[in-house]
């Protein structure tokens, strides 16, 4: 599922390419040919992200949700002022491709942009400009808001770290130290922290050296906000990056689970870095830690796959 930097990186497209322009809103598949005919013709005023969820405010007074889900994506296209990803959203694709009026799916360049292609697969909905086009596919939801239900359903929400605004890193630790749930699900609660999925979960808790299964109730308040501190970080740099890398170079240049001459001369993460050396502990179970060397484990809570390092995240410990 894409987690909270793709979303504002949405946000941030759309802002970019569509604000102030008035769009056309189609359904393609049909089944939100209601919802797109409130929207047809208006014109896009703000594009905001709020954990996982993107919201896209019109003139009208109404407002698109769209929730991706595991498998929603949108895929981008448009002429040379039109830049940006070609696809943003679940991984049919491998990263993100940042090009400017390059995006076609047969391989148009700018100049030869004559209008958005034919649209392939179950599109949701279509959304074009003057200038390019945006398909939304696969989302778990998508639905028209009045500006008064959008602000309800954002108030289901935690504090999201890329907002980081005055007061939500202490509304993240209240939250946090009311339950005596595992560190490990409560991060992934979105009523807790929005926006933290899967991968954030796994790498912010090994980075703290926090047991996943550690009441929330049990972390002092400092190391609450220590946490809350680290996500914010490696969260912005996912929307720098347009991918969560978690690794520090130290860990990359010297370490038992380390290959020789991987990391050296890096500064801080970028897109350079090779996928098998970008995280910490997601996805490498059976493998040595980057730190001490422990089997990273792999196991199933609340449902979901949680990886930790049995050595770095024992009981009691921190980094």
């Amino acid at each position: 599922m894409p987690e909270g930097h793709s979303v504002h990186r949405l946000a941030r497209q759309f802002r970019d390419v569509f604000r102030g322009a008035e769009l056309a809103v189609s359904s393609p598949q049909g089944k939100f040919s209601a919802g797109a005919a409130r929207l047809d013709g208006h014109t896009l005023e703000r594009a905001d992200a709020h954990g996982k969820q993107l919201f896209l405010a019109f003139s009208h007074d109404l407002v698109l949700r769209v929730h991706l889900g595991l498998y929603g994506a949108w895929d981008f296209g448009g002429d040379a002022t039109f830049t940006g990803a070609s696809s943003i959203g679940a991984p049919r694709r491998i990263g993100e491709q940042e090009l400017g009026g390059a995006s076609q799916p047969d391989g148009d360049t700018a100049s030869r942009y004559a209008g958005p292609p034919e649209p392939r697969g179950a599109v949701r909905v279509r959304l074009v400009s003057a200038h390019g086009w945006a398909d939304l596919r696969g989302p778990t939801a998508c639905e028209v808001l009045t500006p008064a239900e959008a602000a309800a359903s954002r108030a289901k929400l935690g504090p999201d770290p890329l907002h980081n605004l005055p007061g939500d890193r202490e509304e993240f630790i209240r939250r946090l130290r009311a339950s005596g749930t595992g560190l490990g699900v409560l991060l992934m609660k979105q009523d807790i922290l929005a926006g933290v999925g899967n991968v954030y979960r796994a790498e912010a808790l090994f980075r703290r050296g926090l047991d996943p299964l550690r009441p929330g109730r049990s972390l002092p308040p400092q190391e609450a906000a220590a946490l809350w501190d680290d996500i914010a970080a490696i969260m912005r740099d996912g929307v720098r990056d347009g991918r969560i890398i978690t690794t520090l170079p130290a860990d990359l240049a010297s370490g038992p689970g380390v290959a020789a001459g991987v990391g050296t001369g890096r500064g801080r993460p970028n897109r350079d870095v090779p996928v098998a050396d970008a995280h910490y502990v997601y996805k490498r179970n059976g493998l040595p830690c980057r730190r001490c060397g422990t089997e990273i484990a792999l196991r199933e809570v609340a449902g979901r796959k949680l990886y930790w390092c049995p050595g770095c995240q024992r009981p009691g410990c921190q980094q």
